[in-house]
Protein backbone atom coordinates (compact mmCIF):
# COMPACT_ATOMS: atom_id res chain seq x y z
CA UNK A 1 0.00 0.00 0.00
CA UNK A 2 0.79 3.49 -0.24
CA UNK A 3 2.44 4.98 2.54
CA UNK A 4 1.24 8.86 2.37
CA UNK A 5 0.80 11.04 -0.70
CA UNK A 6 3.66 13.39 -1.78
CA UNK A 7 3.35 16.33 0.02
CA UNK A 8 3.52 19.27 -2.31
CA UNK A 9 6.17 21.58 -0.59
CA UNK A 10 8.50 20.02 0.82
CA UNK A 11 9.05 18.08 -2.54
CA UNK A 12 9.25 20.74 -4.23
CA UNK A 13 12.18 22.35 -2.26
CA UNK A 14 13.54 19.04 -2.52
CA UNK A 15 12.99 18.99 -6.67
CA UNK A 16 14.70 22.54 -7.00
CA UNK A 17 17.61 21.50 -5.13
CA UNK A 18 18.29 18.00 -6.48
CA UNK A 19 16.89 18.25 -10.45
CA UNK A 20 17.50 21.83 -10.96
CA UNK A 21 19.88 23.21 -8.79
CA UNK A 22 23.27 24.39 -10.04
CA UNK A 23 25.24 21.51 -7.59
CA UNK A 24 25.27 17.63 -7.37
CA UNK A 25 23.35 17.09 -4.20
CA UNK A 26 24.32 14.19 -1.15
CA UNK A 27 23.45 11.02 -2.18
CA UNK A 28 21.40 10.83 0.93
CA UNK A 29 19.20 14.24 -0.37
CA UNK A 30 18.72 11.98 -3.58
CA UNK A 31 17.17 9.12 -1.66
CA UNK A 32 15.12 11.30 0.25
CA UNK A 33 14.27 13.21 -2.74
CA UNK A 34 13.14 10.31 -4.52
CA UNK A 35 11.21 8.75 -1.49
CA UNK A 36 9.18 11.68 -1.07
CA UNK A 37 8.14 11.88 -4.90
CA UNK A 38 6.70 8.41 -4.29
CA UNK A 39 4.34 6.29 -4.70
CA UNK A 40 5.76 6.00 -1.26
CA UNK A 41 5.70 2.20 -0.78
CA UNK A 42 7.91 1.53 1.86
CA UNK A 43 7.18 -2.16 2.70
CA UNK A 44 7.48 -3.15 -1.20
CA UNK A 45 11.26 -3.56 -1.38
CA UNK A 46 12.01 -5.60 1.28
CA UNK A 47 8.74 -8.05 -0.14
CA UNK A 48 10.73 -8.32 -3.55
CA UNK A 49 13.91 -8.53 -2.31
CA UNK A 50 12.21 -11.82 -0.06
CA UNK A 51 10.14 -12.93 -2.80
CA UNK A 52 12.05 -12.37 -5.62
CA UNK A 53 13.35 -16.27 -6.37
CA UNK A 54 9.82 -17.10 -6.78
CA UNK A 55 9.47 -15.26 -10.12
CA UNK A 56 10.76 -16.02 -13.53
CA UNK A 57 11.23 -12.22 -14.55
CA UNK A 58 10.88 -8.94 -12.44
CA UNK A 59 10.17 -5.93 -15.00
CA UNK A 60 9.85 -2.64 -13.87
CA UNK A 61 8.47 0.03 -15.99
CA UNK A 62 9.54 3.83 -15.45
CA UNK A 63 12.41 5.26 -14.02
CA UNK A 64 11.71 7.98 -12.07
CA UNK A 65 9.55 6.64 -9.24
CA UNK A 66 9.70 5.01 -5.81
CA UNK A 67 8.95 1.35 -7.08
CA UNK A 68 11.82 1.75 -9.47
CA UNK A 69 14.58 3.56 -7.22
CA UNK A 70 14.14 1.23 -4.68
CA UNK A 71 12.46 -1.74 -5.62
CA UNK A 72 14.84 -2.79 -8.67
CA UNK A 73 18.11 -2.88 -6.81
CA UNK A 74 16.16 -5.01 -4.16
CA UNK A 75 15.60 -7.75 -6.62
CA UNK A 76 18.94 -7.50 -8.58
CA UNK A 77 21.02 -10.37 -8.51
CA UNK A 78 18.15 -12.13 -7.11
CA UNK A 79 15.56 -12.90 -10.02
CA UNK A 80 16.15 -11.64 -14.20
CA UNK A 81 15.46 -7.90 -14.42
CA UNK A 82 13.54 -6.22 -17.67
CA UNK A 83 13.95 -2.68 -17.17
CA UNK A 84 11.64 -0.72 -19.32
CA UNK A 85 12.66 2.91 -18.05
CA UNK A 86 10.31 4.98 -20.54
CA UNK A 87 12.75 7.90 -20.69
CA UNK A 88 13.21 10.67 -22.72
CA UNK A 89 15.08 14.05 -22.32
CA UNK A 90 14.74 15.87 -18.89
CA UNK A 91 16.86 17.00 -16.26
CA UNK A 92 15.82 14.67 -13.75
CA UNK A 93 17.83 11.75 -15.97
CA UNK A 94 20.86 13.33 -14.92
CA UNK A 95 20.23 13.15 -11.21
CA UNK A 96 23.62 11.41 -10.26
CA UNK A 97 21.21 8.20 -8.34
CA UNK A 98 20.10 6.83 -11.31
CA UNK A 99 23.80 5.95 -12.07
CA UNK A 100 23.56 2.94 -10.35
CA UNK A 101 19.75 2.17 -10.82
CA UNK A 102 20.27 1.97 -14.81
CA UNK A 103 22.98 -0.37 -14.40
CA UNK A 104 21.55 -3.04 -12.11
CA UNK A 105 19.32 -4.55 -14.98
CA UNK A 106 19.63 -8.24 -17.08
CA UNK A 107 17.66 -6.12 -19.93
CA UNK A 108 16.44 -2.52 -21.67
CA UNK A 109 13.27 -2.89 -22.88
CA UNK A 110 12.31 0.65 -25.02
CA UNK A 111 9.54 2.20 -26.45
CA UNK A 112 11.71 4.11 -29.42
CA UNK A 113 15.01 4.23 -30.96
CA UNK A 114 15.69 7.47 -29.72
CA UNK A 115 14.99 6.23 -26.25
CA UNK A 116 17.14 3.68 -27.18
CA UNK A 117 20.17 6.00 -27.95
CA UNK A 118 18.85 8.43 -24.72
CA UNK A 119 19.87 5.71 -22.36
CA UNK A 120 22.57 3.66 -23.23
CA UNK A 121 24.72 6.99 -24.10
CA UNK A 122 24.04 8.10 -20.62
CA UNK A 123 24.16 4.98 -19.06
CA UNK A 124 25.93 1.89 -21.68
CA UNK A 125 24.79 -0.83 -22.62
CA UNK A 126 23.27 -3.97 -21.21
CA UNK A 127 23.43 -7.43 -22.22
CA UNK A 128 19.75 -7.66 -23.80
CA UNK A 129 18.31 -4.34 -25.54
CA UNK A 130 15.40 -4.45 -27.77
CA UNK A 131 13.32 -1.77 -29.00
CA UNK A 132 10.08 -3.33 -28.69
CA UNK A 133 7.19 -0.02 -28.65
CA UNK A 134 3.73 -0.42 -27.20
CA UNK A 135 1.17 -2.69 -28.50
CA UNK A 136 -1.86 -0.87 -31.00
CA UNK A 137 -5.48 -1.81 -31.05
CA UNK A 138 -5.77 -1.88 -34.87
CA UNK A 139 -9.71 -2.49 -34.64
CA UNK A 140 -10.56 0.89 -33.24
CA UNK A 141 -13.56 2.67 -34.68
CA UNK A 142 -14.81 6.57 -34.14
CA UNK A 143 -17.85 8.26 -35.46
CA UNK A 144 -16.30 11.36 -36.51
CA UNK A 145 -20.28 12.73 -37.84
CA UNK A 146 -21.33 11.89 -33.87
CA UNK A 147 -18.33 13.97 -32.13
CA UNK A 148 -19.07 17.06 -34.82
CA UNK A 149 -22.91 17.20 -33.50
CA UNK A 150 -22.55 16.82 -29.90
CA UNK A 151 -20.06 19.67 -29.92
CA UNK A 152 -21.57 21.91 -32.51
CA UNK A 153 -18.67 21.98 -35.31
CA UNK A 154 -20.67 21.18 -38.21
CA UNK A 155 -18.26 21.21 -41.24
CA UNK A 156 -15.78 23.25 -40.30
CA UNK A 157 -11.77 21.71 -40.18
CA UNK A 158 -10.45 21.46 -36.92
CA UNK A 159 -7.04 20.43 -35.05
CA UNK A 160 -7.09 18.03 -32.19
CA UNK A 161 -4.94 17.42 -29.17
CA UNK A 162 -5.55 15.00 -26.69
CA UNK A 163 -4.23 14.90 -23.11
CA UNK A 164 -3.50 17.50 -20.34
CA UNK A 165 -3.18 21.12 -20.78
CA UNK A 166 -0.09 22.12 -19.32
CA UNK A 167 3.40 23.66 -20.11
CA UNK A 168 5.27 20.39 -20.59
CA UNK A 169 3.15 19.06 -22.77
CA UNK A 170 3.31 21.94 -25.62
CA UNK A 171 -0.50 22.63 -25.14
CA UNK A 172 -0.37 25.92 -24.03
CA UNK A 173 2.56 26.78 -27.22
CA UNK A 174 0.00 25.62 -29.30
CA UNK A 175 -2.63 27.36 -27.94
CA UNK A 176 -0.69 30.42 -28.81
CA UNK A 177 0.26 29.57 -32.24
CA UNK A 178 -3.49 28.83 -33.17
CA UNK A 179 -4.75 32.27 -31.83
CA UNK A 180 -1.76 34.03 -34.02
CA UNK A 181 -2.44 31.96 -36.72
CA UNK A 182 -6.58 32.78 -36.86
CA UNK A 183 -5.35 36.17 -36.22
CA UNK A 184 -3.12 35.97 -39.59
CA UNK A 185 -5.08 33.59 -41.48
CA UNK A 186 -9.12 33.93 -40.80
CA UNK A 187 -10.91 31.38 -41.54
CA UNK A 188 -13.73 28.71 -39.91
CA UNK A 189 -10.53 26.52 -38.69
CA UNK A 190 -11.15 25.46 -34.51
CA UNK A 191 -9.27 23.69 -32.68
CA UNK A 192 -10.51 20.94 -30.32
CA UNK A 193 -9.01 20.05 -26.81
CA UNK A 194 -9.55 16.77 -25.29
CA UNK A 195 -8.38 16.21 -21.92
CA UNK A 196 -8.51 18.05 -18.70
CA UNK A 197 -6.89 21.60 -17.92
CA UNK A 198 -4.42 21.63 -15.55
CA UNK A 199 -4.33 25.77 -15.83
CA UNK A 200 -7.04 27.31 -17.19
CA UNK A 201 -6.98 28.23 -21.26
CA UNK A 202 -8.53 32.23 -22.31
CA UNK A 203 -12.18 31.77 -23.83
CA UNK A 204 -11.53 31.85 -28.12
CA UNK A 205 -14.59 31.66 -30.07
CA UNK A 206 -12.48 28.52 -32.16
CA UNK A 207 -11.14 26.85 -29.65
CA UNK A 208 -13.41 23.94 -28.29
CA UNK A 209 -12.49 22.59 -24.90
CA UNK A 210 -14.45 19.46 -24.42
CA UNK A 211 -12.57 18.28 -21.37
CA UNK A 212 -12.11 14.83 -20.13
CA UNK A 213 -14.37 12.38 -22.07
CA UNK A 214 -15.29 8.85 -22.56
CA UNK A 215 -13.15 6.55 -24.23
CA UNK A 216 -15.53 6.18 -27.21
CA UNK A 217 -15.86 9.87 -27.57
CA UNK A 218 -11.82 10.33 -27.19
CA UNK A 219 -11.95 7.92 -30.42
CA UNK A 220 -15.18 9.53 -32.28
CA UNK A 221 -13.12 13.03 -31.56
CA UNK A 222 -9.91 11.65 -33.61
CA UNK A 223 -12.33 10.22 -36.79
CA UNK A 224 -14.03 13.87 -36.65
CA UNK A 225 -10.47 16.02 -36.85
CA UNK A 226 -8.56 17.34 -39.80
CA UNK A 227 -5.29 16.58 -38.37
CA UNK A 228 -4.21 15.40 -35.11
CA UNK A 229 -1.69 17.77 -33.17
CA UNK A 230 0.97 16.51 -30.92
CA UNK A 231 2.65 19.48 -29.60
CA UNK A 232 4.65 17.59 -26.49
CA UNK A 233 8.42 18.55 -25.74
CA UNK A 234 9.00 15.27 -23.51
CA UNK A 235 7.40 11.88 -24.83
CA UNK A 236 8.93 8.60 -24.90
CA UNK A 237 6.11 6.95 -26.90
CA UNK A 238 3.00 9.14 -27.88
CA UNK A 239 0.34 6.21 -27.44
CA UNK A 240 -1.94 9.06 -28.23
CA UNK A 241 -0.36 9.66 -31.69
CA UNK A 242 -0.42 6.05 -32.25
CA UNK A 243 -4.24 5.82 -31.94
CA UNK A 244 -4.76 8.45 -34.02
CA UNK A 245 -2.58 6.82 -37.17
CA UNK A 246 -4.71 4.00 -36.32
CA UNK A 247 -7.62 5.33 -37.22
CA UNK A 248 -5.39 6.66 -40.33
CA UNK A 249 -4.93 10.59 -39.16
CA UNK A 250 -2.69 12.85 -40.40
CA UNK A 251 -0.58 14.16 -37.62
CA UNK A 252 1.51 17.57 -37.27
CA UNK A 253 3.66 16.86 -34.12
CA UNK A 254 6.48 19.10 -32.17
CA UNK A 255 9.79 19.04 -34.14
CA UNK A 256 11.43 19.82 -30.93
CA UNK A 257 10.88 16.49 -29.66
CA UNK A 258 13.64 13.36 -30.95
CA UNK A 259 10.86 10.71 -30.22
CA UNK A 260 8.12 12.58 -31.98
CA UNK A 261 9.99 13.66 -35.07
CA UNK A 262 11.60 10.44 -35.27
CA UNK A 263 7.98 8.23 -35.20
CA UNK A 264 6.89 11.04 -37.92
CA UNK A 265 10.39 10.41 -40.19
CA UNK A 266 9.66 6.46 -39.92
CA UNK A 267 6.26 6.50 -40.47
CA UNK A 268 5.70 8.81 -43.27
CA UNK A 269 2.84 9.72 -40.88
CA UNK A 270 3.29 13.39 -40.25
CA UNK A 271 4.42 16.54 -40.72
CA UNK A 272 6.93 18.18 -38.27
CA UNK A 273 7.28 21.96 -37.04
CA UNK A 274 9.70 23.84 -35.44
CA UNK A 275 8.73 26.72 -34.01
CA UNK A 276 5.35 29.09 -35.36
CA UNK A 277 6.69 30.14 -38.74
CA UNK A 278 6.93 26.05 -39.55
CA UNK A 279 3.55 25.35 -37.50
CA UNK A 280 1.56 27.62 -39.62
CA UNK A 281 3.07 26.51 -43.19
CA UNK A 282 2.29 23.40 -42.41
CA UNK A 283 -1.76 23.88 -41.14
CA UNK A 284 -1.63 26.52 -44.45
CA UNK A 285 -0.27 22.76 -46.44
CA UNK A 286 -2.16 20.74 -44.69
CA UNK A 287 -5.80 22.66 -44.98
CA UNK A 288 -4.87 22.93 -48.66
CA UNK A 289 -4.06 19.25 -50.05
CA UNK A 290 -6.69 16.87 -49.33
CA UNK A 291 -4.30 14.09 -50.98
CA UNK A 292 -1.47 14.85 -48.82
CA UNK A 293 -4.37 14.34 -46.07
CA UNK A 294 -5.52 10.69 -47.15
CA UNK A 295 -1.25 9.64 -47.64
CA UNK A 296 -0.55 10.76 -44.66
CA UNK A 297 -3.27 8.91 -42.51
CA UNK A 298 -2.56 6.31 -44.37
CA UNK A 299 1.18 5.50 -44.06
CA UNK A 300 0.38 6.50 -40.12
CA UNK A 301 -1.86 3.30 -40.43
CA UNK A 302 0.76 0.77 -42.25
CA UNK A 303 3.34 2.12 -39.69
CA UNK A 304 1.35 0.76 -37.01
CA UNK A 305 0.41 -2.31 -38.58
CA UNK A 306 3.71 -2.74 -39.08
CA UNK A 307 5.44 -1.95 -35.88
CA UNK A 308 2.95 -2.33 -33.49
CA UNK A 309 0.18 -5.12 -34.12
CA UNK A 310 -0.10 -6.61 -30.60
CA UNK A 311 0.54 -10.32 -31.67
CA UNK A 312 3.53 -9.52 -33.06
CA UNK A 313 4.79 -7.23 -30.56
CA UNK A 314 4.38 -9.96 -27.68
CA UNK A 315 6.45 -12.65 -30.14
CA UNK A 316 9.30 -10.08 -29.92
CA UNK A 317 8.74 -9.48 -25.95
CA UNK A 318 8.53 -12.88 -25.09
CA UNK A 319 11.89 -13.47 -26.87
CA UNK A 320 13.32 -10.69 -24.98
CA UNK A 321 12.64 -11.98 -21.79
CA UNK A 322 13.79 -15.49 -22.83
CA UNK A 323 16.89 -13.44 -23.30
CA UNK A 324 16.90 -11.51 -20.48
CA UNK A 325 16.55 -14.88 -18.30
CA UNK A 326 20.08 -15.79 -19.93
CA UNK A 327 21.41 -12.84 -19.23
CA UNK A 328 20.58 -13.13 -15.79
CA UNK A 329 21.86 -16.94 -15.58
CA UNK A 330 25.54 -16.31 -17.00
CA UNK A 331 25.84 -12.85 -15.25
CA UNK A 332 25.55 -15.05 -12.09
CA UNK A 333 27.85 -17.89 -13.11
CA UNK A 334 30.52 -15.63 -13.97
CA UNK A 335 30.36 -13.82 -10.98
CA UNK A 336 30.02 -17.90 -9.19
CA UNK A 337 33.41 -17.91 -11.37
CA UNK A 338 34.81 -14.96 -9.77
CA UNK A 339 35.18 -13.00 -12.54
Amino acid sequence: PVDRPRIGEGFSALDAAVVWGRQPTPLATQERWAAEMGPRTTELPAWLADRAPDFDVVIFFTYLYYTTIFGLPAVAGRAPILFQPTAHVEPHLTVPLFDKIFRLPDGYGFLTVEEANLVTGRFGHRAVEEVIGVGSDLDLEGDGARFRERHGLGDAPFLLYIGRVDPGKGSLEVYDYFVTYKERNPSDLKFVIVGDPVMDLPDHPDIVGAGFVPEQEKLDAIAACTVFLQPSYFESFSMALTEAWSLRCPALVQGRCRVLAGQAERSGGAIVYDGFPEFEAAVDLLLSDAELLERLGANGRAYIEDRYRWDDLMVRYEDLLARVVDAFEVRGLRGSLGR
